[in-house]
């Protein structure tokens, strides 16, 4: 096996043609954040983005997408945002993963959500879950059904509040693509907040985060294209969803909103409208990932498909010092996601934490709203 190094802009319409080709025959790769339009608009917004092109003799076989950092680690590319990561490769190929790190320039590669079928990195897997999969093929009722059948409290309570916040609002509306900027703003405002509310690293702060999800949503391509739901009650937007669609596979990207009217549930509220949406608009599959802890989601999931998350270290001084630094992190993280009890402390610590914070910025603030030098 041969391996070549690019960045994403190089990838002529040939290859583009040969990876969705690889895609579209094993459905473990469909997943957008696999595509080669992500990888190639992650390449207009990321100096590091690159690409392994892997060939055997003179046919192309795969394309390991990546984010070369210093010191030769290795990340999935926009691996910060990207719910899907690995080898993107013709069905039967066979990958040694040191080989490929090596061919790559790289001594270590992280991986957080690497998808199925990927031999060649199980051995290195630390952590390992299942995603939240949503099948609406045979359409909302058929959808709701099963909904009913595995969490008919969870239904119970979304369609209720469905009734009160129209009720108490105005009528609600769902619009599957909003191409409004505006709206997309908002979106991002709201989880920023959320992100604030909870302790969380804000994913907005980060300017190639804004500029690559601002791309995303003006993109019509049909392999990675944006896909900005809004639920609306009356005029007012009240959640938001920016998400992937390639074909009949809607991927779960960012969920956001108003927490004016969280009472309402509106995250579940949105959830269900969406799946209405996405069914009537020839949407089959909503890929959500992986869902930690007690959230909605998994009470609305109707199967799923693991991921896993770990790291393949080459023999090197640099892996070595990789190791050192970071495996007693992950110990510490395993040891965390194994007890629920413990889940639960570490979660309620960070959102409390992420009140502290508000509190010592409000606390900072002068009387013009200005924060205090």
């Amino acid at each position: 096996m041969q391996i070549s190094v690019i960045r994403p802009n190089e990838l002529g319409p040939g290859e583009q043609a040969e990876w969705r080709s690889m895609q579209d025959s094993q459905p473990h790769l469909a997943s957008p954040f696999l595509s080669p339009e992500f990888t190639m608009a992650v390449g207009e917004v990321r100096g590091d983005a690159f690409v392994a092109v892997l060939s055997e003799g003179n046919r192309t076989v795969g394309f390991f997408p990546f984010e070369r950092h210093p010191m030769g680690v290795g990340k999935p590319i926009a691996g910060w945002v990207s719910l899907a990561q690995g080898v993107v490769h013709r069905p039967g190929t066979e990958i040694d993963a040191a080989r490929l790190l090596r061919g790559s320039g790289l001594a270590v590669w992280e991986f957080e959500f690497l998808v199925g079928g990927q031999p060649w990195f199980a051995p290195y897997a630390a952590l390992e879950a299942e995603s939240v999969l949503i099948d609406v093929g045979g359409g909302y009722d058929d959808y709701l059904a099963k909904v009913k059948a595995n969490a008919p409290r969870t239904l119970k309570m979304g369609l209720y509040r469905e009734r009160k916040l129209g009720r108490d609002v105005g009528p609600l509306r769902v619009e599957l693509h909003s191409a409004d900027i505006a709206d997309l703003r908002t979106l991002m405002r709201w989880k920023s907040s959320q992100y604030r509310r909870i302790g969380r690293p804000d994913r907005f702060g980060q300017p190639w985060v804004v500029e690559l999800v601002e791309r995303l949503h003006a993109s019509g391509a049909p392999g990675c294209a944006g896909l900005l739901t809004m639920l609306y009650a009356g005029d007012t937007p009240i959640a938001g969803h920016i998400g992937l669609r390639s074909g009949p596979l809607l991927a779960g990207w960012f969920p956001a909103y108003d927490a004016e009217y969280s009472k309402y549930s509106p995250g579940l509220v949105q959830h269900l409208l969406m799946a209405k949406a996405a069914a009537q608009d020839g949407i089959t599959q909503m890929d959500w990932s992986v869902s930690k802890g007690d959230d909605y989601k998994q009470n609305l999931r109707t199967s799923g498909h693991m991921v896993s998350e770990g790291c393949v270290r080459r023999r090197s001084a640099g892996a070595a010092l990789h190791w050192a630094r970071h495996s007693p992190v992950r110990a510490a993280k395993q040891y965390v996601l194994d007890r629920p009890r413990l889940y639960g402390v570490a979660d309620r610590v960070l959102r409390r934490y992420g009140n502290l914070r508000r509190g010592a910025a409000a606390d900072s603030r002068g009387d013009d709203g200005a924060v205090s030098s």
